[in-house]
């Protein structure tokens, strides 16, 4: 073939060019993630993100994102939602009311993600600072009526077919009032279960599943020794969950920054927040050398009005301070990273989370 001028060969080369270029991108976007990790920071606005970039020694990995979105979290029944309807909207897609657990407004079981997901023979898994049958975690794999009904929670964990899980909560497993020994229970379910340490070198098998019940009830605090728990817990979810060959999805909570905000205790919530922001870092470490994994980093509503104020008008001196004890109705933020993390940009119901990432999931 001759080309008549130089301009036009060159004016086909860049239409070649433009071309390849155009299937990269949409080869890029289409690509479907194999593994989700859902991050949890409750209690976490803006304003507690911004603490994670002025108090921690080191960069905040929030700032690693480039994908970042806004979630509204009003539930069915309050302007301002709780955890359990929040955790419910992110693990079911409903609005239901506050304490709901995994059920809708007529407190009817809701199939979760985890659930859908374990039928696909994927590997599950939830990891908590809390107790592991808190509102959270438990959204995840339990249905009952209030978030305060954990000896019935925990007995839906030993149903629930969770692969690894990983928090708090021993006295609803063992020594019931109701004389039952879940942990017990656990292990003749398959479950190799650990209740003083977490050993993250623990060497993990495919056909074995882990529980870690590590506290009578909620884990410690960082500020009184508890230490690498949830870097190490997540460490050791990933390494069980990623020797499923069709993909895991794991739900990541940092579950006191919402206690110090309750406290009103800056201390606290900065504490918790900087320990969430490593395990954070460990996750997109993973995500990045894996390629297949979608993360997702987000919080079910902000607790404490939580702002970093002057110090008494100085403008170079931070004042962490409190509007209420409660939670608030502000939006709070989404980011995402890895295949299908464009999907998580804009503002939308906190519903929105869920669907997105079945909708990425699919079969």
């Amino acid at each position: 073939m001759k080309f008549t001028s130089f301009t036009q060969y060159l004016s086909l080369c860049l239409i070649g060019l433009t071309i390849s270029c155009t299937s990269v991108k949409t080869t890029a976007q289409n690509k479907k993630p194999k593994n989700v990790i859902l991050m949890i920071a409750d209690g976490t606005g803006l304003s507690q993100i911004s603490s994670s970039q002025f108090y921690n020694s080191q960069p905040s990995n929030y700032d690693r994102f480039k994908h970042i979105g806004l979630i509204k979290t009003s539930s069915a029944s309050d302007l301002i939602t709780d955890s359990a309807a929040g955790a419910t909207a992110f693990s079911a897609g409903v609005k239901t009311y506050n304490g709901a657990i995994g059920v809708n407004t007529d407190t009817i079981a809701i199939p979760t993600i985890l659930e859908d997901l374990e039928k696909r023979n994927f590997a599950t898994g939830v990891i908590a600072t809390s107790t592991i049958t808190h509102a959270t975690p438990a959204s995840f794999y339990a249905h009952q009526k209030y978030r305060k009904m954990e000896l019935e929670i925990a007995q839906d964990l030993v149903t629930s077919g969770v692969d690894f899980f990983a928090g708090g909560g021993r006295k609803f497993f063992e020594n019931r009032e109701d004389g039952n020994n879940l942990v017990a229970a656990l292990e003749g379910s398959g479950y190799e279960m650990y209740l003083d340490r977490l050993d993250p070198t623990l060497k993990m098998k495919a056909s074995k599943k882990y529980g870690f019940l590590l506290a009578d009830s909620g884990m410690p605090k960082v500020l009184e020794g508890r230490g690498s728990f949830l870097y190490d817990a997540t460490k050791l979810g990933i390494k069980r969950l990623s020797k499923n060959k069709e993909g895991f999805f794991l739900m990541v909570e940092g579950s006191q920054v919402d206690w110090g905000g309750h406290n009103n205790d800056g201390e606290y919530l900065v504490s918790e927040l900087i320990d969430f922001d490593t395990v954070i870092g460990q996750v997109l470490d993973y995500a990045a050398k894996d390629g297949n994994t979608l993360v997702v980093v987000t919080a079910d509503h902000e607790t404490g009005g939580f702002t970093l104020a002057s110090d008494e008008g100085d403008y170079n001196k931070i004042n962490p301070s409190f509007s209420t004890g409660g939670h608030s109705a502000t939006m709070v933020p989404v980011f995402a990273y890895g295949p299908g993390a464009a999907e998580f940009m804009g503002i939308y119901e906190n519903t929105a989370i869920y669907s997105k990432i079945k909708a990425l999931i699919k079969e």
